[in-house]
């Protein structure tokens, strides 16, 4: 039998429905996660940086109390966090499986995490722009919506791919706790049934789709940055 009969016969072997759907619970929980994350995560972005020392609304305290917050959600790693969750998640969900149930643990995951990309965009922006809005007698809400988030533009796209390209792989170990997704397909039948076939296809398709992202987030830089 040639080699290329074989892997036919392996491909034809494999379930692609299933496939399919794991894929889409994937793209599901992507989307959701990335939408919760970035309505939460660029809030908080913003106000460390306004709360940090010498800026806006310098509130060295408040910094600190925000800054330790993000710095302990950031140090646990998503496994175990996926844990840690899991009465939380019961609590919003009702469940803790599927995409309904790994949303929650995403979001907590990577809003610390977009939150302090946030912040270095913002860092990056000339002070001189933010100075010029003060001496205009500009409000701190206009400063940061008409000056700070749009010269801050390019930088926050990056951090919203980065980030996106991070919940690629949350979304695949949140298969540990029956997550859904090609993560938890890849561990149900390519780690614990021995399937090989099954495994390559799930992280090919995650390569992929970390590809497209990352491939759509540097358009989308180099559109706004050429304005």
């Amino acid at each position: 039998m040639s080699a290329t009969t074989t892997l036919l016969d392996t491909l034809r072997a494999i379930d692609w429905a299933e496939i399919a759907s794991a894929g889409g619970d994937t793209l599901l929980m992507l989307g959701g996660s990335l939408c919760f994350t970035t309505l939460l995560g660029l809030p908080l972005g913003i106000a460390l940086y306004l709360f940090d020392r010498g800026r806006l609304v310098s509130s060295p305290k408040l910094y600190a109390l925000l800054s330790l917050v993000v710095n302990v959600l950031r140090s646990l790693p998503f496994v175990i966090l996926l844990i840690v969750l899991i009465p939380f998640t019961l609590l919003v969900t009702g469940t803790s499986l599927g995409v309904a149930g790994a949303i929650p643990p995403l979001v907590v995951g990577a809003t610390p995490f977009l939150a302090r990309l946030v912040e270095t965009a913002l860092r990056g922006v000339d002070r001189g722009i933010v100075e010029a809005g003060q001496a205009m007698g500009a409000s701190t809400r206009q400063i940061v919506w008409q000056a700070l988030l749009p010269e801050a533009l390019p930088g926050l796209l990056s951090a919203l791919t980065v980030t996106a390209i991070t919940l690629v792989g949350y979304t695949a170990m949140s298969g540990v706790i029956g997550g859904g997704g090609l993560g938890d397909l890849a561990i149900r039948f390519g780690y614990q049934r021995f399937q090989t076939e099954v495994m390559v296809v799930t992280v090919v398709l995650l390569l992929v789709l970390v590809q497209l992202l990352q491939m759509l987030g540097d358009w989308l830089v180099q559109r706004v940055s050429h304005r």
